[in-house]
């Protein structure tokens, strides 16, 4: 099972006490896998979905603010698997439909949609989604029907697919209520509200309430920032390495060009002195080489002597 797979899978467990909040993901799950058809018994409400878990929490959730029971059944689509949960009581379907704001006591949709089925693609009434309990229930909905995410170990994404604009800005809007930074990009005929950050993501999961998938992501997060923290350690010490012998290198030619061509005996006792330790430990760190000195001299000397040595190879050479 995938991390989204298992994030899903608990929300789908996750029952809101409050009859208020298991509307508004009730809403949230029609807002995005609901469906207005006409059949041969009249009109009928249906919820489809790829997800079996979508459709299973939709029937809970009917069942539990309605007190109805549905017909839930499995299609094949185009080698493809469908579930399907449908209401065919026209009483039933007013009920829900007002039960969640997407029609008035008139029966009119609530959005000013002429279509019904426009209107439930259309945002979702403030007055549903009011309190921050209801928030929480509505994203929890939301992502269960229409999100998914990466695996930390590999990389920080988590996405919610929107079909129209309006959607994906309402969606926005609540995870700024929530100080989540999320981001909106058009991909295809869809608009995606997506979040990039690991801080973001394990704030999202906090408000949805998928305590599990929270430590574990959050285990995997810690994981991947001390294996990057140690990487980036061992990569500056490397260039440290690097650059340290490629100096040191530097030094040693430098001095045995001055032996050749000047001699240690033309140079000052301290640059003689330094010339030859130098060549006894080519290998060594300037605080070390500072310690062979006689007397001992530090770092700051050590380099002092040391370039006064390459000044004067530069010069003879030029």
């Amino acid at each position: 099972m995938s991390f989204s797979s298992g994030v899903k899978e608990e929300l789908y467990r996750h029952i809101s006490p409050a009859r208020h909040c298991q509307l508004a993901e009730l809403a949230a799950l029609l807002h995005f896998n609901g469906s207005i058809g006409v059949g041969t018994t009249g009109t009928f409400l249906q919820i489809h979905a790829e997800n079996a878990l979508v459709v299973r929490k939709c029937f809970t959730l009917l069942q539990k603010t309605f007190n109805i029971s549905t017909e839930t059944r499995v299609q094949q689509e185009n080698q493809q698997t469908g579930y399907f949960c449908r209401i065919d009581d026209p009483e039933l379907i007013l009920r829900i439909l007002q039960g969640i704001k997407f029609l008035d006591q008139t029966g009119s949709p609530t959005s000013g949609e002429e279509s019904l089925q426009d209107g439930l693609r259309c945002p979702v009434s403030r007055l549903l989604i009011r309190n921050s309990c209801c928030q929480r229930a509505f994203l929890r909905g939301a992502f269960l029907a229409a999100g998914s995410m990466s695996n930390p170990g590999k990389g920080y994404h988590l996405e919610i697919v929107c079909s129209r604009p309006l959607q994906a800005q309402q969606i926005l809007e609540i995870l700024t209520e929530f100080e989540i930074e999320g981001r909106i990009v058009q991909r295809k005929k869809y608009y995606v509200v997506y979040i990039k950050e690991g801080a973001g993501i394990s704030d999202f999961l906090n408000v949805v309430e998928a305590h599990v998938a929270l430590m574990e992501f959050e285990n995997s997060r810690i994981v991947r920032e001390v294996r990057n923290t140690v990487n980036r350690r061992v990569n500056c010490e490397t260039a440290n390495i690097t650059k340290t012998v490629t100096a040191a290198a530097r030094q040693v030619d430098d001095i045995l060009f001055l032996q050749q061509k000047y001699g240690f005996e033309k140079l000052p006792v301290s640059l003689r002195q330094m010339a030859e330790v130098r060549l006894e430990y080519p290998e060594a760190p300037l605080k070390e080489l500072g310690m062979y000195l006689d007397p001992p001299v530090g770092k700051s000397g050590v380099n002092h002597r040391l370039r006064k040595l390459c000044e004067l190879a530069d010069a003879m050479r030029s």
